[in-house]
């Protein structure tokens, strides 16, 4: 039970905004005390949604910063104002809770890292949630632990049709948008690095390609494919597609000296996950999450997460809010912090490179 309870800002109420909001309220060391968003009218549907009174909408972002009980602002705008917007905040002294991308412009970026730094008292978190499905914390310590001994390759997939009905097409345009990875894609990379890190491996370069065939009216390419060295001499890929894909997929295959992991979203839950370690099963292959064939000794437990649905709802945002929240109270920077991300979002920018040149950029 925390005494204070932690004044917010929220910026943007669409459709990942208005279940972060939810999340929000339902914690009890939290005020929700402003609201900023480009349409009023969705702001005010949002509020009585919610039971929330309509006078804590501004049309100006500037109020949320000037005033003193806010203590922190969650950025949920479109993609486009994600790094000027937490720029303006930083400055300000809030804390951030920032929707990935973090900035669709480079110098936004390296400005959002130097201030993070010259203010390591203000908390800040990019929200790449995929990394708080229970089934990813898991692997990570399954790689921490040299379960999978030293990881020789690796593939984490994001193949997601993001949703462009409405009032989502912004996501069309590539000045608002960005590019394809940022908008998606990169959630697999947070994954793949994190995994990578736990096995003490950190990424040298990266070589990448995109397609710009497009089914649905992007004006950027929709499809990238990703390939990361590492300097322990693994190698890690990802097929990222935002246009189309059969549903959500998030598909994982990991290889190691001692040990593998095989994830497929599109699977019946039962045999979606299949590992094995020379150290846990003696080389045989096991389904965790198959409570009527698995060994009782190797089952996950039935609560366990895994990353299958591109659904906002199905997402771990009450884990993600939560964790933001208890940094700011314990005074701790989160490990998805503007600082401690900043590898994610470092691939992310080499591959945008590697596009353009054509040959392989280091990190």
């Amino acid at each position: 039970m925390h005494n204070k309870k932690i004044g917010i800002g929220f910026v943007g109420a669409g459709w990942m905004g208005s279940t972060l909001i939810q999340r929000i309220i339902e914690s009890d060391d939290t005020e929700l005390l402003a609201l900023h968003q480009r349409s009023q009218k969705r702001a005010e549907e949002t509020l009585k949604n919610l039971g929330l009174e309509k006078s804590i909408y501004t049309d100006n972002f500037d109020d949320i910063l000037s005033n003193p009980k806010i203590d922190a602002v969650f950025i949920c705008s479109p993609n486009s104002l994600h790094g000027q917007q937490s720029i303006k905040a930083l400055k300000a002294g809030k804390h951030i809770f920032c929707e990935k991308p973090c900035a669709t412009n480079y110098d936004e970026y390296l400005m959002q890292i130097k201030l993070a730094k010259q203010n390591p008292d203000l908390v800040t978190y990019v929200n790449y949630l995929m990394n708080f499905d229970s089934m990813e914390k898991r692997i990570c310590n399954m790689a921490k632990n040299n379960e999978f001994g030293e990881i020789t390759q690796i593939q984490v997939n994001y193949r997601h049709p993001i949703n462009i009905e409405g009032e989502k097409k912004w996501k069309l345009s590539a000045e608002i948008m960005g590019d394809a990875i940022g908008m998606g894609i990169i959630h697999s990379l947070s994954v793949m690095l994190n995994i990578m890190k736990a096995n003490n491996a950190r990424p040298t370069t990266v070589y990448a390609t995109r397609n710009i065939n497009s089914t649905r009216g992007f004006e950027i390419e929709p499809i990238y494919n990703i390939l990361i060295n590492f300097d322990n001499g693994s190698t890690g890929f990802c097929f990222g597609n935002v246009d189309v894909a059969n549903g959500f997929d998030a598909y994982h295959n990991i290889h190691g000296t001692k040990g593998g992991l095989i994830f497929d979203s599109y699977l019946p839950r039962p045999q979606k996950i299949r590992f094995w370690s020379d150290l846990k099963t003696d080389g045989a292959w096991i389904s965790p999450l198959d409570t009527k064939n698995c060994p009782e000794e190797f089952q996950w437990p039935k609560d366990t997460t895994t990353p299958d649905s591109g659904d906002v709802v199905n997402h771990q945002t009450g884990a993600c809010v939560r964790h933001f929240l208890d940094c700011i109270h314990n005074k701790t920077q989160s490990f998805l912090s503007f600082e401690n991300s900043s590898m994610t979002a470092d691939v992310g920018w080499a591959a945008l490179r590697s596009c353009e040149s054509g040959k392989p950029e280091i990190i």
